[in-house]
């Protein structure tokens, strides 16, 4: 069908126009029917790429399947995910790999699971995986824990540099953090709560970047919270080291004390920072520090998340209300320009992977991603996800995805 008037955002041309888009549609993709003909009240992207998701799937079903997670994605307007290794076996050899992407088969050809492995054998920190044999990983990481021996993380990073492929690090020191759940603000004072300190995910941030200085490997900064680190990344980049961060939806539009309660639907790791750290990471965004958005999609079933902050699991979901929540920290806060937040979700990731993102005003076939441009409550249930552990919930955003389809 064509759309006509539509505004397209295409960041491989840098278009920013309005245009008629002829598009193709499936009408089991599980999106409210619309009436696209008048392409007035929506944006088209590129479909959205996110470098950081839990599918949980194998040993945490009872939080996400690859089905149900595949749904959540597509729902969220996503047409490429990594998957992150921190499964029950964890993903450290080549037929976990293809499991993984075997999760295709729910998308209806949509989606694209590139897979990530980990780090060490186990993902227990210890003995370095040889990238070599894992064909089918698109990086490596031992995402839901950094690994803490510097000797072996150097390893790690002098091998994946020969083979051309990135390492992602979740930048929290274990020996740093010292249990923090939280940081200092009214509800974790008024429950007693353990104080994550910044220099948890600053150390370690300083530690992954100069050994990406030290052996030439590509390196990507895993859910950047804190406004400090931003210069040490920065520093990074002007030296030439391949440094390269994310930051989620959550960190750049929630900061610590809007924590309502001891309510761990606000749990994650690290944790949200303060109000001057999420100026700190918007500058981010606008200066290039920061070289996209990601999800860190982190669903997990109520029992897991019952019993406040000292007993519930790190993490929240965030595919499905991610592209609204970055506009509007980001877009609608004029930080960076519609074209740019395009970009931050799409030839910015790729470019991390090392993928070709098609033009959408000029490429049939091309995955299009559309937002109808209309106030949107996050629901409290109801998403494609198994969970619903997320902070967002109740909160009105500027937009929705509405649709995911093909150019023709």
């Amino acid at each position: 069908m064509k759309i006509k008037g539509i505004r397209v955002l295409d960041p491989v041309t840098s278009e920013d126009a309005v245009m008629d888009l002829n598009v193709s549609f499936d009408p089991l993709d599980g999106f409210a029917v619309e009436d696209f003909s008048d392409g007035s009240a929506y944006i088209a992207i590129p479909s959205a790429i996110d470098l950081h998701v839990h599918f949980r799937e194998p040993g945490g079903e009872d939080s996400e399947t690859l089905e149900s997670g595949v749904r959540a994605a597509i729902r969220g307007g996503f047409g490429t995910v990594v998957t992150m290794p921190n499964t029950n076996p964890p993903v450290d050899n080549e037929d976990a790999l293809r499991f993984q992407i075997s999760g295709e088969r729910y998308s209806r050809g949509k989606l694209r699971i590139l897979p990530s492995a980990c780090c060490t054998m186990g993902r227990k920190g210890r003995i370095p995986v040889n990238p070599e044999e894992l064909p089918s990983a698109a990086a490596f990481t031992d995402d839901g824990s950094m690994v803490g021996d510097d000797s072996v993380m150097e390893t790690v990073m002098a091998r994946c540099a020969q083979c051309g492929k990135p390492v992602m690090d979740h930048a929290v020191s274990p020996a740093l953090s010292r249990g923090g759940v939280i940081r200092d603000c009214r509800t974790a004072r008024e429950n007693g709560l353990s104080i994550f300190p910044d220099e948890a995910e600053t150390q370690a941030v300083m530690r992954d970047c100069t050994l990406s200085g030290r052996t030439g490997c590509r390196v990507h900064i895993q859910h950047i919270s804190c406004g400090a680190s931003i210069g040490i990344i920065r520093e990074a980049q002007d030296r030439g080291w391949k440094v390269t961060a994310e930051a989620t939806p959550h960190h750049l539009l929630l900061c610590a004390e809007d924590i309502p309660s001891d309510d761990a639907n606000w749990k994650m790791n690290p944790p949200l920072g303060t109000a001057n750290d999420v100026r700190e990471l918007r500058n981010g965004v606008a200066c290039g520090a920061i070289t996209c958005f990601a999800t860190d999609h982190a669903p997990h079933s109520p029992a897991k998340k019952a019993g406040g902050f000292a007993k519930a699991m790190f993490g929240v979901t965030g595919l499905e209300t991610a592209l609204p929540a970055t506009w509007l920290s980001t877009v609608s806060s004029s930080v960076i320009s519609p074209l740019q937040w395009a970009q931050m979700w799409t030839t910015r990731p790729a470019s991390v992977l090392g993928i070709r993102v098609p033009s959408i005003a000029h490429e049939p076939g091309a995955g299009v991603t559309i937002l109808k441009m209309e106030p949107w409550t996050v629901p409290h249930a109801d998403f494609a996800s198994k969970s619903s552990n997320t902070p967002f919930a109740g909160m009105t955003l500027p937009c929705k995805v509405a649709a995911m389809c093909f150019t023709e």
